[in-house]
């Protein structure tokens, strides 16, 4: 009997949702009714994490430089980074690189049409797996995104955390029972867009909702309240500390490597402390972490510091700028570089504003 009545409110909701979605959404956006599984991908793979005001700049950048999956896998990792540079997360890109070779070059160039090797894919999940076989295959699959979890938390009523492993099969299991499977990718783009547009993190619509009056947040005044999330973990700091000589205009960089953030990005020699650490001390670890034939005598010294908040860390940055008289005999792993290689090569966000400050400041 719970089944039976939680199935008519799905029916319904369903139906009102696609009504509202033939009859007034508007949402203009590049990916929407695409086909193509490559196009459909890579917007998925920009949208993680990224708003789509932002992504969408990235969506066509990316399909300028590589209109199709092959052109993507043949490009170097270099270049890929550099046309992502500046959206964050970089392990989608490594995960973009890695996938589009697997798909283009041991997989004959075909991308995978069922929801099981959809989601094999490296750095596809279930959301993304369930959006490419929904809008490119017409598979019943439902997907389950940010605005899909708050639309589901505030019209069923639900205060189970969004982000705990229970929290997730619960929706996972109520936006499929939703889904309209014979038509699940106009669905699945509707019940997305209207969350967007009208169910909003802040301030709603909720006056102009098909939806208000069966959805259990408006009627007992918990809009504002729903979803809920599980209390946050406290963010791990960082601070890096940015060694940046130069020499004859020229300044050593490296690619990060291993599975730390930033991997297959550049940057100057850095000292990671647990703690802020004065100049003096940072100076005399240099020569203990990158010991080279460093000169006793230089110009100056200059400092720069800077804040970038991820996920899951807090950084703090100081950049130790020195004018070298000569140049010291770094690792065969750095690579000495003018203004004009700077901006060829992806870096941090933290660090290509520091690049940025300092052209302008000459």
């Amino acid at each position: 009997m719970i089944n039976s009545a939680l199935d008519k409110k799905c029916r319904f909701f369903r139906e009102k949702l696609l009504k509202w979605h033939q009859d007034q959404n508007r949402r203009q956006m590049p990916w929407k009714g695409e086909k193509d599984p490559y196009r459909i991908w890579l917007s998925e793979i920009i949208l993680q994490q990224t708003r789509v005001e932002q992504g969408w700049a990235y969506y066509e950048r990316f399909l300028q430089a590589f209109p199709t999956i092959q052109q993507l896998a043949k490009a170097a990792d270099e270049q890929v980074m550099k046309c992502w540079e500046g959206l964050g997360y970089y392990s989608r890109c490594r995960n973009l690189i890695h996938t589009a070779r697997h798909i283009a070059f041991e997989l004959g160039g075909q991308f995978p049409d069922q929801y099981e090797e959809i989601l094999t894919l490296k750095g596809v999940g279930p959301y993304t797996a369930a959006a490419i076989s929904s809008f490119a295959f017409n598979l019943p699959h439902a997907v389950v995104d940010g605005n899909v979890y708050r639309v589901l938390a505030r019209y069923h009523g639900l205060h189970t955390p969004i982000d705990t492993n229970a929290g997730k099969k619960i929706f996972q299991d109520l936006a499929q029972r939703s889904l309209d499977v014979k038509q699940p990718g106009i669905y699945n783009q509707a019940l997305m867009d209207f969350g967007a547009t009208v169910c909003k993190p802040q301030s709603p619509l909720c006056t102009a909702c098909p939806l208000r009056k069966t959805c259990q947040a408006h009627a007992q005044e918990l809009v504002d309240r729903l979803p809920i999330k599980a209390p946050p973990k406290p963010k791990k700091k960082r601070w890096f500390n940015y060694f940046v000589p130069t020499w004859k205009g020229k300044i050593p960089v490296r690619l990060r490597t291993g599975a730390d953030i930033w991997s297959g990005l550049w940057e100057p020699p850095l000292i990671e402390s647990k703690k802020a650490q004065q100049l003096e001390t940072l100076i005399k670890q240099v020569q203990v972490d990158y010991p080279a034939s460093w000169p006793r005598s230089v110009n100056r010294y200059t400092t720069h510091s800077y804040k970038q908040l991820l996920s899951h860390q807090e950084l703090q940055g100081s950049f130790i700028t020195v004018e070298l008289t000569s140049k010291p005999a770094l690792g065969p792993d750095f690579r000495w570089v003018n203004r004009r290689q700077l901006s060829e090569l992806p870096f941090p966000k933290m660090i290509q504003n520091h690049w940025k400050n300092r052209e302008r400041n000459g």
